[in-house]
């Protein structure tokens, strides 16, 4: 197979085509013949040297595919030979062929191609698992959601629309600001211009947030706290700022009753992955199906040029997902 490794953690040139044996699906496992594969901030992360695969997976990058099984393994009900699938994968993305534990995929619905449908994974599950597992947002309630372009941000606000909740968000532009109020945002704030805080205060008249999903960490903790409601939640799901100790006004959090969150994905058991890719084939697929959801692809690279694909990621001039095809 044609894969991308990492020949050392660096740039993206450290990002190099490579050929390496096709992996073999194990008990519990399809083999997949991938057509796309979604770039991920992780990515850049693992590229870097700072997030490492877990144990047992692949060092080869990438935490998402779509394609057609080649392969099933001893164990696997439900999936066989030539259905469109996409997958959550711990690692092994950037390649040709790729190994899924069978209870991460996911159907590709009919009314997508396997290039939008490798947009879907990673964000959407990290996405239902923080925001509406973990964050319990609920029809009628607010959210607000930074980095409003990512990826996350793109299919939260989506989502959140969907399941009849408020959403805002923000951007580092006003041109991203209103592709944000394209994809259902009631308001996008850009950040480098305005107060989220203040915005969201007048927006609510006054009461705040139901929940707060942060990819940034200490810097914005503080007015992350302070653009909550009574009961509200912050759900950290990323480290992007500046690294340090944030500091915690305990008092407002008695006082308000807020709930700190947080999670990871990539390290979690196949049972937990499974668990939430059962739970968006229920709550979400019917969506997606209807052409209600929709991942938002910006650009596509062919797979040898994945350090490109990288070079847009850290520029963050990207509005959705970046997708790498075979």
């Amino acid at each position: 197979m044609r894969c991308v490794e990492i020949s050392t953690p660096g740039g993206p040139e450290v990002l190099r085509p490579a050929e390496r044996s096709d992996p073999q699906a194990a008990a519990g496992e399809v083999l997949i013949a991938v057509a796309a594969a979604g770039v991920n901030r992780p990515d850049v992360l693992q590229r870097r040297g700072g997030y490492p695969p877990p144990p047992g997976a692949s060092d080869i990058p990438g935490l998402e595919v779509a394609g057609t099984i080649a392969a099933v393994g001893d164990g696997v009900n439900g999936w066989r030979m030539g259905d469109r699938v996409c997958a959550l994968v711990a690692g092994g993305g950037y390649a040709t062929r790729c190994v899924a534990p069978a209870p991460q995929c996911l159907p590709v619905p009919d009314s997508l191609d396997l290039v939008a449908a490798a947009a879907i994974p990673e964000t959407f599950f990290t996405v239902w698992t923080n925001v509406f597992e973990r964050g319990r947002l609920a029809a009628g309630e607010a959210a607000l959601f930074h980095g409003g372009t990512s990826g996350i941000g793109t299919t939260a606000i989506q989502l959140a629309v969907a399941r009849g909740a408020r959403a805002f968000a923000t951007a580092g532009t006003d041109e991203k600001c209103r592709a944000c109020e394209w994809l259902g945002a009631e308001r996008g704030i850009n950040y480098r211009t305005e107060d989220f805080v203040a915005v969201v205060k007048e927006l609510t008249r006054g009461r705040g947030v139901d929940l707060v999903l942060d990819i940034i960490g200490p810097e914005y903790f503080e007015r992350n706290l302070a653009a909550l409601a009574v009961d509200g939640r912050l759900v950290q799901i990323g480290l992007m700022g500046p690294s340090g100790r944030p500091p915690l006004d305990l008092n407002a959090v008695l006082r308000r009753r807020l709930t700190i969150t947080g999670s990871t994905l990539r390290p979690r058991s196949v049972a937990e992955k499974g668990a939430i890719a059962a739970a968006l084939r229920r709550e979400v697929w019917p969506l997606l199906e209807t052409g209600r959801l929709k991942p938002i692809v910006y650009r596509t690279f062919p797979l040898d040029e994945a350090a490109a694909a990288h070079r847009l990621m850290e520029s963050s001039e990207h509005v959705g997902k970046i997708v790498l095809t075979t």
